[in-house]
């Protein structure tokens, strides 16, 4: 296997990460749009803080087995480890077809966040470790793009289809067809990297951490002010899947201006990185990251406030602007600040803490929604997202730039 660094010497592999990457974004995709619909057609379930238990479930598993990806990577093989994670995906859709009650789509949805962290750190990684040290942000936003690009398209789809012949089971079908792709594909195609992290640390010189978590969570100023943001990003995510719909809902929006509303905001944040990674390799990442927080808050700020479906598409659409100025900017930051060797229990350590970020946005959100409703949850999360862009501006050093 040739172990020669840099995106241009190995990008067919790197193009099979990125298909791989689509489907695994397509996965989460097909829950977007339909889920608290599907919740309380199906199963009677009207709590805003029941609905929002399958973002709890799904976050709260995400967030470790993406730290075990990070702590098993270099001992089990990324490949093993992504193959892995697309045959727990294998039976999700056929659990949500035929799910006799709520605690099946609880049971569903722990599945999928194992998988999901299996799958979507594993290609993180494997990008990183291909591309060096020159192009880490054009390759992380190509890799968000793809990932949330295609949560975009399946939020969509899975929304018309919806519309069209109900909400379940033909838009669980779509999952049927993505985890046996992703699985073919990743088994057949996909080489591991490790060799390349070997290669990359002959030659670095950044300062290994005596405790990769500590570092990462509370002592780094670097690191622990990127994690924050992070968590607190997939904190008004959790709120933004979860809440959105029900808003539309009580709009009297049907499934598929919803689905349109919806996926605006995960397509503009997926596209929006085929710019916003390479920029983070030339510009500020401070400052990106700073900006990008501040513009979900203020975003986030105005839902309450229309009921108009262009305003709304459009306030859609700055959300996504901003959470795709942070999301490469994140990975992109972790692995500028760590070595070769600790990147990817780095990495899983800040995907642990971002991801928990969906279960508390789902409880924090599901909670306030219920005792106070949906409108103070909405104001709660984006006074977060603007905290959050403050200890970004406060504690986090400059960063080197190109």
């Amino acid at each position: 296997m040739d172990t020669q660094l840099g995106l241009k010497e190995n990008w067919k592999q790197f193009t099979i990460l990125i298909i791989v990457n689509a489907f695994v974004g397509g996965m989460i995709g097909m829950e977007r749009t339909i889920f608290p619909q599907f919740a309380e057609v199906e199963f009677g379930v009207a709590s805003k803080t029941a609905i929002l238990s399958f973002i709890t479930a799904f976050g709260l598993t995400k967030a470790l087995a993406n730290y075990y990806t990070g702590r098993l990577a270099n001992r089990f093989g990324r490949k093993n480890l992504l193959v892995f994670g697309w045959l727990v995906a294998l039976p999700i859709p056929f659990i949500l077809i035929y799910a006799p009650s709520w605690a099946w789509v609880i049971f569903a949805n722990v599945l999928l966040g194992i998988s999901q962290g299996f799958t979507w750190s594993s290609t993180v990684v494997m990008k990183i470790d291909l591309v060096g040290e020159r192009n880490r942000g054009l390759a992380m936003g190509l890799n968000e793009f793809a990932g949330y690009f295609a949560v975009g398209i399946v939020a969509f789809l899975t929304g018309w289809v919806a519309e069209q012949y109900g909400v379940t089971p033909y838009p669980f079908y779509i999952g049927v067809g993505i985890s046996v792709l992703g699985l073919l594909v990743s088994w057949i195609w996909v080489q591991d990297t490790r060799v390349f992290v070997q290669k990359e640390s002959t030659t670095d010189s950044t300062a290994v951490m005596e405790n990769v978590f500590l570092e990462t969570t509370f002592k780094n100023k670097t690191l622990s002010s990127v994690t924050q943001a992070g968590l607190i990003n997939n904190l008004n995510d959790g709120m933004i899947w979860g809440l959105l719909p029900m808003v539309l809902i009580s709009l009297k929006f049907d499934n598929e201006h919803i689905g349109i509303i919806t996926a605006i905001y995960p397509t503009v944040w997926g596209i929006g990185q085929l710019f916003t990674g390479k920029m983070s390799d030339h510009l500020s990442k401070k400052g990106m990251l700073f900006w990008g927080m501040l513009l979900q808050g203020v975003a986030i700020i105005g839902l309450p406030f229309t009921d108009d479906f262009l305003l709304l598409s459009l306030i859609s659409g700055f959300l996504g602007l901003g959470t795709a100025l942070v999301y490469p900017t994140f990975l992109a930051t972790i692995a500028e600040a760590t070595s070769p060797k600790q990147r990817a229990e780095s990495i899983g350590t800040f995907r642990l803490w971002r991801d928990l970020g969906y279960a508390f946005g789902a409880m924090i959100s599901g909670i306030t929604a219920d005792l106070f409703g949906i409108e103070w949850a909405i104001f709660l999360i984006a006074a977060l997202t603007i905290f959050s862009a403050g200890v970004i501006q406060v504690r986090m050093p400059k960063t080197k730039e190109v």
